[in-house]
């Protein structure tokens, strides 16, 4: 009863009142998003705007082809205003001054300054007042610094979108790129791939366009959107065909859009308004230093009695008695302890600053000191996330040219979204010959690639030839629309005995950490009008290229480094299990059983936790199968960093306790969680100590245990003769507080 007491008393004091001053909501994530109920008049104006055409288009939201007017743009700001989603109020200064005071601590040593001082004990009651007026301010500056830091960083990043709009008074238009904030509903807004969707958008052309809406939806893969719906009756608005939001991100493709929602009235804007506030869980320091205090505190409550009722009753002077009970209180707590542990903290703030990294929550230095597992991903972390262009091969496995003529024509001919594998396909092949391929073979056609087929397709013709489709895809994917193989020169059919022999060679590829993309080729007849899905039929496989990302020079001492910190690294990737086994294998990592995400959905949480702390290497994963690991292995009570750079990584990072964002796809920042950073190229294991862990990924370091944790020595040291040794971050616990740490990209330390 006494613990629950002075637990619920201390919670009254640290968290109520400044809670209730100063409460405010969140913006979302993906996980609310997509669970969050759908306000029904949003939905319903939605499913409006999507069912309307052009003309309807047009009245509705008072606009027209041309773009609007200055004089039009300035009239809807008025009416709808800035397109921003409502965030967060930075808090007063007196709240976040409390915010550094209120830690159990702090709140013991005023309770016992106090009551020195009204004892005329005004040495003590002074003492600990300096104490703890240093520790409070140490940390009130250095995070206000770095609060100041950061929003500089932030404000050094902008959004742009390329709008119609009427730039003089004779009425000609041109596109223009405008920060998205000064978009307003009606606005022509003309999108390409890797654009962000800046607002709520209603497409009015369209051509072969794929977005991503896993921010919104969970969808793992891209959808295709149109200017004509082909399911008009959908009662969906995210499964609208026509609707575009905010939040998602343009995969392939091209369109141009007209703006029907921004701001708070979008709907990520919408739903970012009704996700209720929840308590922040404490982290593993947080806890730690909640476990000493109630552990002072019960000590004092029963020693302070028992010395009172011993000296009253046998000295007979119960105002002395009083006053050494007080004393053995006083004597039972380390008064230096709360500017010990923010001195310290601070100093390792300072010291990471000088790496180009913001700590903005001092106690995110040991909760990063007290992770044990690290889960990474493969890609760009383990490997350079550098495709290299290893093999082209016929379906035999010997060496061809032939095939990387042909994929190098599908790749120099394609105008979708280039990816790497493009990249290395044409840095692939000599400049004399990719000139003599070009002005031999002009193109006729292509038929983009999409995520239902994963394969793309270009016609090209020589002078007035026959037409030669060339497609390039997922090697089942090919497959399936093969029925015949170019083998040893000969034209053979795809049969049972020649698709064992196609696993045999890929296989191979895979197991050397090879990614294997086959190329298949058909003959037409010249002809007029474009070519469609269906001309993907009857193909010849003609070979395979594959594919290498190596491993970083860094990647095998920093395993190395980590594993001598103690920390167990576990690789969460969506790549092929033979590739991922292959790469852990050439950095010194031992995969042992690989479990692939099929496995993982037919267990249960019991099942998985078990399974998850035995396992090294899991592949093929989907982003919810990494959220559920991280969190499982959380829930097992062990601090779990996660290292991700793409939106399929959001969820998984959401549950981190330590999180590490990358610069190659990081669009997404989840709320919650212990450093978020972000530089340059690190040199591994090298430099700061042989104690922290080096990032794998090209980003500033981050020292996991410099001289600046050595917390727990010093607790002990400060607790001298009156403490147990009770460690501050013994609480190993999941962690899910703020963002802590932010890395400046240039510049002088903070």
């Amino acid at each position: 009863m006494l613990k629950n007491y002075t637990r619920q008393l201390f919670a009254q004091l640290s968290r109520h009142l400044p809670r209730r001053l100063v409460q405010r909501d969140p913006l979302p994530d993906a996980r609310h998003l997509a669970s969050g109920p759908i306000p029904e008049s949003l939905g319903q104006h939605c499913l409006n705007v999507a069912a309307m055409d052009d003309q309807e288009i047009w009245r509705a939201f008072d606009s027209h082809p041309e773009g609007l007017n200055e004089g039009e743009v300035a009239a809807k700001i008025l009416k709808h205003g800035d397109n921003q989603i409502p965030a967060q109020k930075p808090s007063p200064w007196w709240v976040h001054l409390w915010t550094c005071y209120r830690n159990p601590f702090n709140l013991l040593l005023t309770v016992l300054g106090i009551v020195s001082y009204s004892t005329e004990d005004l040495f003590a009651a002074g003492v600990i007042a300096l104490m703890v007026g240093i520790s409070t301010l140490l940390n009130f500056i250095q995070e206000a610094r770095s609060t100041k830091a950061a929003d500089a960083l932030k404000a050094m990043v902008s959004n742009t979108a390329t709008v119609l709009r009427v730039v003089n008074e004779q009425g000609e238009s041109r596109w223009l790129e405008l920060p998205i904030d000064q978009l307003v509903p009606g606005d022509i807004i003309r999108l390409s791939a890797g654009d962000m969707i800046p607002a709520d958008l209603r497409i009015l052309q369209a051509r072969d366009l794929f977005v991503a809406q896993a921010s919104l939806t969970g969808e793992s893969l891209p959808v295709e959107k149109v200017a004509r719906s082909r399911d008009p009756l959908q009662q969906n608005p995210l499964e609208c065909d026509t609707l575009c939001f905010m939040g998602t991100n343009v995969v392939s493709g091209s369109a141009q859009a007209i703006v029907f929602a921004t701001g708070g009235r979008t709907w990520f804007g919408q739903l970012a308004g009704r996700v209720s506030e929840q308590e922040s869980e404490p982290n593993a320091f947080q806890k730690g230093i909640s476990r000493v205090s109630m552990l002072l505190i019960r000590f004092m409550l029963v020693m302070a009695p028992v010395v009172l009722l011993i000296n009253g009753y046998t000295k007979g002077d119960w105002w002395e008695a009083a006053l050494f009970a007080l004393s053995v209180a006083v004597g039972l707590t380390p008064e230096m302890l709360p500017m010990i542990v923010t001195s310290t903290l601070a100093r390792g703030a300072v010291k990471l600053s000088k790496q180009k990294v913001i700590v903005k929550h001092l106690d995110a230095i040991q909760n990063f000191g007290a992770m044990d597992i690290l889960c990474t991903d493969k890609t760009g972390t383990l490997t350079q996330d550098k495709i290299v262009l290893e093999n082209h091969t016929d379906v035999s496995g010997k060496v061809c040219e032939r095939v990387l003529h042909a994929a190098w024509l599908n790749s120099h001919y394609q105008t979708g979204l280039k990816n790497l594998l493009d990249t290395a396909v044409l840095e692939g092949v000599e400049l004399d010959a990719a000139r003599g391929l070009a002005e031999r073979w002009q193109k006729v056609d292509e038929i983009p690639f999409d995520f239902e087929r994963r394969r793309m397709s270009v016609v090209v013709k020589e002078d007035d030839a026959a037409h030669q489709l060339i497609c390039k895809g997922a090697l089942q994917e090919i497959l399936n629309v093969s029925t015949q193989v170019r083998y040893n020169g000969d034209i053979v059919p795809l049969d049972d005995t020649m698709l064992r022999r196609i696993r045999r060679v890929t296989d191979t590829l895979n197991r050397q950490g090879l990614r294997v993309v086959a190329v298949a080729t058909k003959y037409l007849p010249a002809r007029e009008g474009d070519y469609q899905r269906a001309d993907e039929s009857d193909l010849i496989l003609e070979g395979y290229i594959a594919f290498l990302d190596p491993p970083k020079e860094t990647t095998a001492p920093a395993l190395k480094a980590l594993k001598a910190s103690g920390i167990t690294v576990k690789i969460l990737t969506g790549d092929s299990e033979l590739v991922a086994a292959k790469v852990c294998h050439e950095v010194g990592l031992d995969a042992g059983e690989v479990v692939i995400g099929s496995q993982i959905e037919a267990m249960c949480d019991d099942e998985l936790a078990a399974l998850a702390k035995r396992t090294t290497l899991f592949a093929r994963l989907a982003p919810l199968h990494k959220e559920r690991i991280v969190t499982l292995l959380k829930r097992e009570g062990h601090v779990v960093g996660f290292m991700g750079d793409g939106i399929n990584d959001a969820p998984a990072l959401a549950r981190g306790g330590y999180r590490h964002l990358g610069r190659r796809r990081g669009g997404y920042r989840p709320r919650g969680g212990g450093y978020h950073s972000a530089g340059e190229e690190p040199d591994g294991a090298g430099g700061g100590g042989n104690r922290r862990p080096p990032h794998l990924r090209q980003h500033a370091q981050v020292h996991q245990n410099d001289r600046q944790l050595q917390l727990r020595q010093r607790f002990q040291r400060a607790g001298g003769q009156r403490l147990p040794a009770v460690s501050a971050d013994a609480a190993a616990a999941p962690v899910d507080s703020e963002p802590a740490v932010r890395c400046l990209p240039s510049g002088d330390p903070v």
